[in-house]
């Protein structure tokens, strides 16, 4: 039995205000119905998706977030019955200025630990969700939701070195939906499992006191 994706956009992604265009409240009434037809693009969309749903990773919600808009994006590219230019005029956008920019990774900061969006961090940037993604990969090298899944690992092995939590605990903290998909991305990123960094860091954290205690020693000796 194949598999099937069924994806279900809400009439806010296809909304002006997120592609910047000029044709009206929304440019959902631009769009062609067909049955069925065949787009590389849109099922490359549509298996990153489905891969996000079986694994599962911190950042996964922004991941989604993004492909859907690039989904929806598509739609009007491919599927409207009026022009590219009337649906995307030719407009100039900047990039995520410096303020900006710092003010949005100050935000992430706070929240990783919370629910984050792409939506927010695109209020936050001034900007919509399409272009903030676009804007973000220019200034930062890699998309949003990378960059979290980054700074949500350094959170997770801060959380490990500081002491005995539970590591279902930093799991949830993290936006993991369980502590076995935490326990795969971090090994796959670090190569260990996060009992396994515990004990690691907590060894070496040991060593190096009693280097600085036998250093104190023949200071004083």
């Amino acid at each position: 039995m194949p598999e099937f994706l069924h994806i279900y956009l809400p009439l806010s992604h296809f909304a002006s205000s997120n592609f910047h265009n000029e044709t009206g409240e929304s440019a959902i009434h631009a769009l062609n119905y067909e049955t069925a037809f065949e787009d590389p693009l849109l099922a490359e969309i549509g298996f990153a998706v489905a891969s996000e749903l079986k694994i599962e990773t911190s950042a996964g919600s922004l991941f989604v977030e993004s492909l859907a808009s690039s989904l929806a994006a598509r739609l009007l590219q491919k599927r409207a019955s009026v022009s590219r230019t009337q649906l995307f005029p030719r407009r100039a956008h900047h990039g995520l200025d410096q303020r900006r920019l710092f003010r949005v990774l100050d935000y992430i900061d706070a929240n990783l630990e919370g629910d984050l969006s792409l939506e927010s961090m695109a209020r936050i940037a001034c900007l919509s969700r399409y272009h903030f993604a676009r804007a973000f990969r220019q200034a930062v090298g890699e998309s949003p939701h990378r960059y979290v899944s980054a700074k949500r690992l350094e959170r997770a092995k801060a959380l490990l070195t500081r002491g005995d939590r539970p590591l279902v605990d930093i799991a949830l903290t993290l936006n993991f939906s369980s502590q076995a998909n935490f326990t795969r991305a971090f090994k796959q990123a670090t190569g260990q499992a996060p009992g396994q960094y515990r004990q690691t860091a907590g060894s070496q954290a040991s060593k190096s006191s009693l280097m600085d205690a036998r250093h104190s020693l023949s200071v004083f000796a």
